[in-house]
C-alpha cells in the first residue's frame, strides 16, 4: 500500500500543487473583487436582462434588484472558475486508473503487482481525498487572506464558510465518484473525461433552463447544482442536511460500484 501511495504521489504532486495555487489565487482575487463588481450589478440587470437568471441559477435564490454583501460572498463559492478548477482536478485524477493506465499501456504492469485490485483502488481513493483536502485548504487560505482587505461587513463568518465548504466537499465526493465510475467503464481516458465534462455541462444547462422552463424545473433534481446552494446556507445559517445526505449517498453508491466493477472486469492492454 505504501508503495502505491508513493507512486501516486510521484505522478500527481505537481498537478495538485498547481491546482492548489491556482484555486488559492482565484479565491483571493474573487474575494477582493466581487463585492466591488457586484455592488453595481443592478445596472447590468437593466442592460442585460439575461444576466439575472444566470446569477439566480448559480445562487439558487433571486438576488433581487441589488446584490447584497451576503449574496456577493455566496457568488464566490459558485463561480464557474472555482468549480472548474476543483472539478478539473477530479477529472484529471480519477481518470488515471484504470483508463489512463490502459491508455499508456501500463495497466498490465500495475495489475501484476503483488497487491489486490481493492488495495489499488483504496490507494487511489486515499490520494483523491488527500489531494482534494489540500486544494480546498489552499482555496480557503486564499479566501481568508483576501478577506482581510475588504470591509468587515463584506466578510463571511468562519461558521458560515465551514458550512459552505462542507457542502462543496460533498459535491467533490459525488463528482469524483462519478469520474471513477466512468474511468473503470472505459478503456480510453479521453472518452471518460469527455463524458464527465459533458455531464457537468448538462447539469449547469439544466439548472439554468429551470429558471425559464417548467419541464426543466421538473428535472432539476438531476442537476448536481440543485444540491449546492451556498446563498441559502449563508442566509439561513443552517446546514443543508438533505442536500449533503443526497450527495454523500450518490458518492457512496458510485464509489462502491466503481470498486466492484474494477475488481471484476477484464483489463488488458494488448
Amino acid at each position: 500500500m505504501l508503495g502505491l501511495l508513493i507512486k501516486i504521489w510521484m505522478e500527481v504532486r505537481w498537478p495538485v500543487l498547481w491546482f492548489s495555487l491556482g484555486l488559492s489565487a482565484i479565491m483571493g482575487l474573487l474575494t477582493a473583487l466581487l463585492p466591488k463588481i457586484l455592488g453595481n450589478i443592478h445596472t447590468m440587470f437593466d442592460k442585460l436582462p439575461m444576466v439575472k437568471p444566470l446569477i439566480t441559477a448559480l445562487l439558487g435564490v433571486d438576488p433581487g434588484e441589488q446584490m447584497s454583501s451576503q449574496l456577493s460572498q455566496a457568488f464566490l463559492w459558485v463561480h464557474p472558475t472555482v468549480l472548474t478548477l476543483l472539478w478539473g482536478h477530479e477529472v484529471m485524477y480519477c481518470s488515471r486508473m484504470p483508463a489512463g493506465e490502459i491508455d499508456r499501456g501500463t495497466a498490465d504492469f500495475l495489475l501484476c503487482l503483488p497487491v489486490s485490485r481493492w488495495k489499488i483502488y483504496f490507494a487511489e481513493t486515499i490520494g483523491w481525498l488527500m489531494s482534494g483536502i489540500m486544494i480546498m485548504a489552499f482555496g480557503y487560505a486564499g479566501h481568508v487572506t483576501a478577506s482581510l482587505t475588504v470591509q468587515p461587513a463584506m466578510r463571511l463568518s468562519a461558521p458560515h464558510t465551514m458550512l459552505v465548504m462542507a457542502n462543496l466537499a460533498a459535491i467533490y465526493l459525488a463528482v469524483g465518484s462519478y469520474a471513477f465510475l466512468l474511468s473503470v467503464l472505459n478503456e480510453r481516458r479521453g472518452r471518460a473525461i469527455g463524458i464527465v465534462f459533458a455531464t457537468l455541462l448538462a447539469s449547469f444547462l439544466l439548472n439554468f433552463l429551470a429558471q425559464f422552463q417548467d419541464w426543466a424545473k421538473s428535472l432539476a433534481w438531476l442537476s448536481v447544482m440543485e444540491y449546492y446552494r451556498p446563498a441559502i446556507i449563508i442566509q439561513t445559517g443552517l446546514f443543508p442536511w438533505q442536500d449533503v445526505s443526497t450527495l454523500l449517498g450518490i458518492a457512496v453508491v458510485l464509489w462502491i460500484s466503481s470498486g466492484v466493477i474494477f475488481k471484476q472486469r477484464n483489463i488488458c492492454t494488448v
